[in-house]
């Protein structure tokens, strides 16, 4: 009886610590590298923090670029930060086209926390129409679809692999990071600005 209740709170004990790893918290983190050293960034934030974030042995660093709305074509994989329009489609402020190795990446429609009375939709794009204004994209998620209008004034990126020397101090840096208990945040992929191409927002 005694061994029997030994592994059953063995097991309860996993299972507990399986579901607080799987529930840790996350953060999606934005600013400018201000001390690099034995694996660990110092990032002040846009907000004016300053983070300690660990980096992975292995991590992934990708440069992010800028293209045209031409290459957002029917499967592409974005995300799109936007202004509700009236009549319920969305006006591109930037466009992400993810590698497809990030397909499905945060899939769906929510605020946008960069802007005020933005979304941010993350999709599948079912079909492109061209338009005066620009392109008028047709977006699939899970739960829906939108009506995105990328005019002239919408900034759209891709990205692509990079070195871990572009990750360097006075680099700007995105990632989306998980917190530590002691308020450390650690993540194994990195997207840093580039050539004058700031990350997204």
């Amino acid at each position: 009886m005694l061994v029997t209740l030994l592994r059953t709170a063995v097991a309860t004990l996993a299972i507990a610590s399986t579901a607080a790893f799987a529930q840790a918290p996350s953060a999606r983190i934005r600013g400018t590298v201000e001390k690099l050293e034995a694996g660990v960034a110092t990032v002040k934030t846009t907000e004016g923090q300053n983070v300690t974030l660990k980096l992975a042995p292995n991590l992934a660093v990708s440069a992010v670029v800028k293209i045209s709305a031409a290459e957002i074509k029917p499967g592409s994989y974005i995300g799109a930060g936007a202004r509700p329009a009236a009549d319920g489609s969305l006006n591109a402020i930037q466009v992400m086209v993810f590698p497809e190795a990030q397909r499905g990446t945060g899939e769906g429609h929510r605020d946008w926390s960069a802007m005020p009375q933005t979304t941010m939709t993350n999709a599948t794009v079912a079909e492109t129409v061209g338009a005066v204004n620009g392109p008028v994209v047709t977006l699939k998620y899970k739960d829906g679809e939108k009506k995105l209008v990328i005019g002239p004034d919408a900034t759209i990126l891709t990205t692509v692999a990079a070195e871990a020397s572009d990750l360097k101090v006075g680099a700007e840096l995105v990632t989306t990071a998980t917190k530590n208990e002691d308020g450390t945040f650690s993540t194994a992929r990195v997207t840093v600005g580039k050539n004058g191409v700031a990350p997204p927002l």
